[in-house]
């Protein structure tokens, strides 16, 4: 892998792409590979495709340690879902927790590090109450943390059980209420399928603007290769005209057109994900400008993709840090991220001076 991003100098996407080219690696390629999958949290995704393949036994061992793993944290959000079911009487589960309630073969083997829901905003004080009844404590507790979420974000400040020591988010919104993207949330809950009793998960279209949405709108992007995975799984899952028909009006409908048109971009440069030419056609009206996509098409395949050799870890290192810029700026307006960032940088002053 050079400076110059190329996908098939980088043998884990050559491997998710292709997983017969397993049996064509070197030990060293190998190393890489498990490096790789180690950091990105994709080794239980990649024994999952890898299963039927000969692999040399080192290998087999850690990945299917892997997906050992991420089955663990699968059943334990499932039981979670079981257990919120008991307590309140309709959500939206997302993200990893939609896929595994779903049934998707996604979810197999993927670790979860938390479970993340969504009820209208109105909802919210309600929901609250009663998980906080129900075993459940903020995480956060610092005053100015309390405000900032519940003024700026899309989601309240994280929870955990006291006993099961999961970890639960919930959402009214698939984006910061302080963010650039002005989302009309009404459309999603009223589309959105049910899964089970109580249940829901958003729907197919709906499913893959919140991916494209939390992995370049909402995310910092470094380290996300996972999130892309999952997009290219969702985008071959739902492969059908209707799908491929409703895909960008829904998306300029509800101000998505930007986080799709990246989705689509580097789904289909990174994964080589099978997308329409019209839909790809469809998508330029939501392109941004041309030096805001020469930069994005340097740094995000660099950012998404742990580096292994010195130059590369250069070009990361400097992606991460523009697209952590990025990402603040987009989530918010800029006297609030002034004053935000200022307050993040002197707490952090003082915790160093007192461990000093």
């Amino acid at each position: 892998m050079s400076a110059r991003f190329t996908p098939d100098g980088v043998v884990l996407l050559r491997l998710l792409r292709s997983p017969e080219t397993a049996r064509e690696l070197s030990c060293r390629e190998w190393e890489d590979v498990l490096w790789q999958a180690r950091v990105t949290r994709l080794g239980g995704r990649l024994w999952h495709q890898l299963r039927n393949q000969a692999l040399p036994p080192a290998v087999r061992r850690r990945l299917s340690a892997a997906f050992v793993e991420g089955e663990y944290e699968r059943r334990q959000m499932l039981w979670e879902i079981d257990r919120l079911q008991a307590i309140l009487a309709d959500f939206i589960v997302l993200k990893g927790g939609a896929y595994a309630a779903a049934g998707f073969d996604l979810a197999l083997g993927r670790p979860a590090g938390d479970l993340d829901i969504m009820v209208p905003f109105e909802w919210l004080g309600e929901t609250e109450r009663k998980l906080l009844e129900r075993g459940w404590e903020h995480v956060i507790i610092d005053e100015y943390d309390q405000r900032y979420y519940r003024r700026w974000m899309h989601e309240l400040p994280p929870l955990r059980h006291r006993e099961r020591a999961t970890d639960l988010d919930l959402h009214h919104a698939i984006a910061p209420r302080s963010s650039r993207l002005r989302v009309a949330m009404a459309p999603i809950f009223s589309a959105a399928v049910p899964i089970r009793s109580g249940v829901r998960m958003l729907s197919p279209p709906d499913l893959v603007l919140h991916s494209a949405v939390h992995l370049f709108h909402d995310g910092e992007v470094a380290g996300s290769l996972r999130d892309l995975v999952d997009l290219d799984w969702l985008l071959r899952r739902f492969d059908n005209h209707e799908f491929w028909h409703a895909l960008v009006p829904r998306a300029i409908g509800l101000g998505l057109g930007r986080p799709l048109y990246y989705g689509l971009r580097y789904a289909r440069r990174i994964l080589a994900t099978p997308i329409p030419d019209a839909v790809l056609r469809a998508s330029e009206v939501m392109r941004p400008p041309a030096p805001v996509l020469a930069f994005m098409d340097f740094a995000v395949p660099h950012a998404l993709i742990p580096a292994t050799s010195g130059i590369t870890r250069l070009a990361a290192r400097f992606s991460w840090f523009c697209l952590y810029v990025r990402s603040h700026w987009l989530r918010m307006s800029t006297l609030p991220l002034l004053g935000h960032l200022t307050r993040k940088l002197a707490r952090r002053w003082r915790s160093r001076s007192a461990e000093a």
